[in-house]
């Protein structure tokens, strides 16, 4: 079985570098308070290190 992350956009990209707005967006967030549901790979692991101040993860 496979884990789950479930990450809610906090914080605005806006302002920051562009390889972090597109690492949002690739997440799949479209506007601020948005919640997705990824399954843990390493991939989706590193974007969230990435924007790990911007965004809160809750693990299943």
């Amino acid at each position: 079985m496979n884990k789950k992350a479930i990450i809610t956009l906090t914080k605005s990209p806006l302002g920051y570098e562009k390889s972090q707005r597109g690492t949002i967006v690739a997440l799949g967030f479209k506007k601020k308070r948005r919640v997705v549901e990824h399954d843990l790979t390493p991939q989706i692991a590193g974007m969230i290190n990435k924007v790990s101040h911007l965004v809160k993860v809750e693990y299943k």
